[in-house]
């Protein structure tokens, strides 16, 4: 059986839950089984996706009985599938999180009717632009993920949610018709919007005409991975919603901008045309997000600001043109994912302890709960890339690639990058010296809770076991970094090489067009190698140190 074939699953199986848990609006216990339970479902069958191109390679599949370039095709590879599983982990750690948050809170904040269809519904939208063909299915992905972010986002009707929800729905309304108008152009000039048609069809296009639409559709996607200058809108809307919404929307909402950045890069217009911009573009998003994130005194608005912040690297490993560096940026866009979720999941268990999430009422929480302290320390110090963690390993082999590199901009672009990790580790610890560590009386405007412990509200071990099992799985990425950092390698050929896609898609008679590696890069097939690591540290590769090798698309 043709494993491909169960990818519709993946979107169908939240849909069908969905559907369910709005019958069962009356029944909340059955709405939280139905919604838990299959979406542990669609993890397994993403897991088995996996492992099925992990060894078989990249599969597709037809919907409706029509062939491409004229029916819908969902097209499975390493990259889709991790993005996948790594997605669902964290939506069923967070669903599990935001149950266990209702359940504790006599569902106050968030009526179950409402939240379980509408999380299932985000969940499906994200999962579809992982797994869509072309164009058209990949904007269905974003609207239906973008229209069930709009109920969440406002969830409890209160009015600084209701002003973030109206920038956020605009701003996305932007985005979309810009990604719609470019779609319709792209059309028009090649009359296909199957991906891997239209990388055959675009190298014919005339230069001007084809910078156009891979402009346009950068912009587009940007504005959705919330990449600097047009990153405005996200650290005002995302710390106003609930903690379990905001946690899904920081890992998942700009990384689907991301995945859609890194897919039609490197398969619709491959080549360095725009590197030098996107390279610009990476460092300023890194240093301005960090910048602002030093100046927050509020834990959730300085990570939305780390948020923004760390998508310059994944950026960054983007515009290199190299299997090296878009491997590690494929390794940090999983990193990411899991440890930014962890943080604001754990920010939510402190807003509930401390009763706050702003610095200036914070302090003595390390004392109050160890517990919460150790959870917050581990994703905080892999986020700020503190050894031996994998936000660590992701940013080494991203600086390895860029030192390979070696042009001036790839060299500025590493001195970044270091100086954005270390200005990271002091936000972070700013953190922790005043809401953790310091005693509760030396706050600025304690909270009432702090002085009273009997106030103190104490956490659900439904909450923080999620929150736990999370962070444990950050750590797993960088005990299982060897393993990782091989399929980010795989992926990182398999996306800049094209032909496997295109075969899948179109069959083994489509002719590839050849594509002329940047001067000084290595062939297009050159294996990356996982970062080198100092002495001591968990090391990915069996081996003596090797410099890892660029290579071009």
């Amino acid at each position: 059986m043709n494993i491909a074939s169960l990818a519709p699953l993946a979107v169908v199986l939240p849909i069908l839950g969905a559907a369910l848990t709005f019958a069962l609006n009356r029944n909340p216990l059955a709405q939280r089984a139905v919604s838990i339970g299959l979406l542990s479902l669609t993890l397994l069958l993403e897991c088995w996706l996996l492992a099925s191109v992990w060894t078989t390679g990249t599969a597709s599949v037809t919907l409706g009985g029509w062939q491409p370039p004229f029916g819908v095709v969902m097209v499975v590879d390493q990259f889709s599938s991790l993005m996948l599983v790594v997605s669902s982990v964290i939506s069923l750690a967070v669903l599990i999180y935001a149950t266990g948050q209702g359940m504790a809170d006599g569902d106050r904040e968030a009526p179950v009717s409402i939240f379980h269809p509408t999380y299932l519904i985000l969940v499906a939208g994200v999962s579809n632009a992982f797994l869509t063909g072309d164009l058209f299915n990949l904007y269905v992905g974003f609207e239906i993920l973008l229209t069930a972010s709009y109920v969440l986002m406002t969830l409890g009707g209160t009015g600084p949610r209701i002003r973030a929800g109206v920038t956020y729905v605009v701003v996305s309304v932007v985005s979309s018709v810009l990604f719609l108008i470019a779609i319709a152009m792209i059309y028009g000039a090649t009359g296909t919007i199957t991906m891997a048609d239209l990388a055959i069809k675009l190298a014919g296009l005339d230069p001007g005409t084809r910078n156009l639409l891979h402009v346009m559709l950068l912009v587009a996607f940007g504005i959705k991975a919330a990449v600097f200058p047009l990153s405005f809108w996200l650290p005002d809307s995302y710390p106003t919603a609930p903690a379990p919404v905001t946690a899904v929307f920081a890992g998942l909402l700009t990384k689907v901008g991301v995945y859609a950045m890194v897919r039609t890069e490197t398969l619709l217009f491959p080549g360095d045309t725009l590197n030098t911009p996107l390279m610009v573009v990476a460092l300023l998003t890194m240093l301005v997000g960090i910048l602002g994130a030093i100046a927050q005194s509020d834990i959730k608005r300085l990570l939305s600001f780390t948020l923004v912040s760390h998508i310059g690297y994944m950026v960054f490993g983007l515009a290199m043109s190299s299997v090296a560096g878009l491997a590690a940026a494929v390794f940090y866009v999983a990193h990411h994912i899991t440890v930014q979720t962890s943080l604001f999941l754990v920010t939510g268990l402190i807003e509930r302890r401390g009763g706050s999430s702003s610095m200036d009422r914070l302090g003595g929480l390390a004392k109050l709960s160890p517990l919460l302290a150790l959870l917050f320390f581990v994703p905080a110090m892999n986020l700020a890339g503190i050894p031996p963690f994998s936000g660590f390993l992701g940013k080494l082999g991203l600086l390895q690639a860029g030192i390979a590199l070696g042009t001036p901009l790839a060299i500025t672009l590493v001195v970044g990058g270091v100086v954005t990790s270390l200005l990271t580790l002091l936000a972070i610890a700013r953190v922790w010296n005043r809401a953790f560590w310091r005693k509760p009386e030396d706050a600025e405007y304690p909270a009432a809770v702090l002085k009273d412990r009997g106030a103190v509200g104490l956490l659900p071990r439904t909450m923080v076991g999620p929150t736990a099992a999370l962070v444990v799985f950050g750590v797993a990425l960088t005990v299982f970094a060897g393993p990782l950092f091989q399929l980010a390698g795989n992926s990182a050929e398999q996306m800049l090489d094209r032909t496997a896609y295109i075969h899948s898609v179109l069959g083994g008679n489509a002719k590839v067009p050849e594509i002329a590696a940047p001067q000084g890069d290595a062939p297009a097939g050159a294996a990356p190698v996982a970062p080198t690591l100092v002495q001591g540290a968990p090391t990915p590769v069996q081996g003596a140190p090797t410099p890892v090798q660029g290579g071009g698309k």
